[in-house]
């Protein structure tokens, strides 16, 4: 049983993760960002790193999903490789700080690779306006972060939107993280719970 969890940069993935993989004792699987040796030169100059740090993501995630799925675990994932392709790289173009030659090179890498994996049984998108975004960001305070700029989480949040506009991959669920603090209360996190088991076994 695979449970992915998407959402943009500050939506509570990880936290999320956590929380449903111990209540359903699955495996958690989280997100390398540290990582990623790209990520903080893209943060200071995302023209010139956008490429590298894409197609970093890509074969990182997608080496450890196969490697996941071919193990057959239960799991809750933070993040998924289809995040990579419809929202990091398309909006990377969009901004102009991805060249078309680059974005066409890395949608073909894309295209020929996601053939070899499945999609999440139930796909869980946490919708959080930015200054929901924004608050949880600060509130980890991670350096890297700290030069994200608001358009840049707005241009995110609506490819999210149009991406799960379109999902039809397998099951969704869509919570407005605006009105969930399911890391402080705990009614909040059940009824999460109850709609994810709703989805994945039929228990209403």
């Amino acid at each position: 049983m695979h449970i992915a969890i998407v959402g943009n940069i500050g939506a509570g993935k990880t936290t999320l993760t956590e929380l449903i993989a111990r209540h359903l004792n699955f495996d958690a699987q989280f997100e390398a960002v540290e990582d990623n040796p790209y990520l903080e030169d893209f943060y200071s100059d995302m023209k010139r790193w956008a490429f590298n740090l894409q197609i970093f993501f890509l074969n990182s995630r997608f080496r450890h999903i196969v490697d996941l799925q071919s193990r057959g675990i239960n799991m809750v994932q933070d993040r998924t490789i289809y995040e990579d392709a419809y929202i990091f790289a398309e909006n990377l173009y969009d901004m102009g700080l991805m060249s078309a030659r680059d974005f066409e090179n890395y949608s073909n890498i894309f295209q020929s690779i996601v053939h070899y994996i499945k999609a999440p049984d139930l796909l869980i998108y946490l919708r959080a306006s930015v200054p929901t975004l924004v608050s949880n960001i600060q509130k980890r305070g991670r350096d890297y972060e700290s030069a994200i700029r608001l358009d840049y989480l707005s241009k995110l949040n609506e490819k999210y939107e149009k991406w799960i506009g379109n999902y039809n991959d397998g099951k969704l669920l869509v919570l407005d993280k605006d009105n969930l603090d399911f890391a402080n209360k705990p009614e909040d996190l059940g009824h999460i719970i109850q709609k994810i088991e709703a989805e994945m076994f039929g228990l209403f």
